[in-house]
C-alpha cells in the first residue's frame, strides 16, 4: 500500500511539473528560436543527467535497451519539445493544452501496439470521441486559431505517447531516472553541436523571463519532472498512475491565465473537459476481457 501511495505523489509531483512546460516554452520562444530553445534544454538536462549517472556509477544499458532509449530521445527529448516550440509560435500556451487531453490517450495506443494488448471497443468508441471533440473545438477556434500550430501539437502529442510508453515499458527494467538519463546522454552528440550552431549572436537583447523559462524547462521539465513521473509509474503502475495526465491540462490552462495572463474562455474549459472525459473512458476499457477457458 505504501509503495502504490508513493507511485501516486511521485507521479502527481510529476504532472505537476510538466505543466508548467507550455507556459514556459511560451515565454521561450517569444525571444529565442525554437531550434536553440529545443537543442539548449535537452544538452543542459543531458549533461546533468550524465553527472548523475556516473557519479552515481549506474552500469550501462544493455544492447536491447538501446533501441528503446532511442525511441524515448526522439519522443520525449527531441519531438515533443522541437514541435512544442514551434507550435507556440502560432498558438497561445492555453489552446495548445487543449491538445495535451490527448496525451493520455497517445500513450494508452502506444502501449496497446507496442504491448500488443486487445482493448474492448468502449475503449475505442471513446478513442475516437476524444479525438473528434479536439478537432471541433480547433475547427471552432477559426480566425484566432493556426492550422499550422494545429497540426505541429497533434504531431508532437503523438511522438510523446511514443516516449512515454516506451519510457514506461523500459523503465521496469532500467529503472525511472535511469531512462530519461540515458535516453538525454544518447541525444547529447546531436543536441550539443546543434544549440552551439543555433544560439543567438547575443543574450543582451533576451527577455529575463525567457531565460528563466529555459531554465524551467531544461532542469524541471526535461529531467526532474521525468524522475518523478517514471518512479511513479514504476512503484504505482503504468495504467493507474497513468491517469494522472488527465489533470495536465487544467493545471496548465490555470498556470496560463495566472502566469502569462492568457484568456481562457468557456469552450476552451468545455472542450478540455470532454477530452480529459472521452481519454478517462478509455482508459477504463483499455484493457481487454480475460479470455474464459473451457472446463
Amino acid at each position: 500500500m505504501q509503495k502504490t501511495t508513493d507511485g501516486w505523489l511521485s507521479g502527481m509531483l510529476g504532472v505537476l511539473i510538466f505543466s508548467g512546460s507550455l507556459p514556459a516554452t511560451r515565454v521561450v520562444v517569444q525571444s529565442l528560436d525554437p531550434i536553440f530553445a529545443t537543442c539548449a534544454r535537452a544538452t543542459i538536462a543531458g549533461a546533468l543527467g550524465l553527472i548523475l549517472l556516473v557519479a552515481l556509477r549506474q552500469a550501462r544499458p544493455t544492447r536491447d535497451a538501446l533501441m528503446p532509449l532511442v525511441l524515448v530521445a526522439l519522443g520525449v527529448v527531441i519531438g515533443f519539445p522541437l514541435l512544442t516550440a514551434l507550435a507556440l509560435r502560432h498558438v497561445t500556451s492555453a489552446h495548445a493544452i487543449v491538445f495535451v487531453g490527448l496525451l493520455p490517450l497517445a500513450t494508452a495506443l502506444f502501449g496497446v501496439w507496442r504491448g500488443g494488448e486487445r482493448p474492448r471497443l468502449p475503449f475505442w468508441i471513446f478513442s475516437v470521441a476524444g479525438s473528434v471533440a479536439v478537432g471541433a473545438f480547433a475547427l471552432r477556434a477559426g480566425a484566432g486559431a493556426s492550422s499550422s500550430g494545429d497540426a505541429l501539437m497533434l504531431a508532437a502529442i503523438v511522438v510523446c505517447g511514443l516516449g512515454y510508453a516506451e519510457g514506461a515499458r523500459l523503465s521496469r527494467a532500467l529503472g525511472g531516472w535511469q531512462v530519461i538519463s540515458w535516453a538525454l546522454v544518447l541525444s547529447l552528440p546531436v543536441m550539443l553541436p546543434l544549440a552551439w550552431i543555433a544560439r543567438p549572436a547575443s543574450l543582451a537583447g533576451v527577455d529575463p523571463a525567457a531565460l528563466w523559462g529555459l531554465a524551467y524547462v531544461s532542469l524541471f521539465s526535461m529531467l526532474i519532472g521525468f524522475v518523478f513521473w517514471y518512479r511513479g509509474l514504476a512503484l504505482g503502475g503504468i495504467a493507474g498512475v497513468g491517469q494522472l495526465q488527465l489533470l495536465q491540462p487544467f493545471f496548465g490552462l490555470v498556470l496560463a491565465a495566472v502566469l502569462l495572463h492568457e484568456r481562457v474562455p468557456a469552450s476552451m474549459v468545455a472542450a478540455t473537459a470532454v477530452v480529459v472525459g472521452c481519454v478517462a473512458g478509455a482508459k477504463y476499457f483499455s484493457r481487454a476481457m480475460p479470455v474464459r477457458r473451457p472446463g
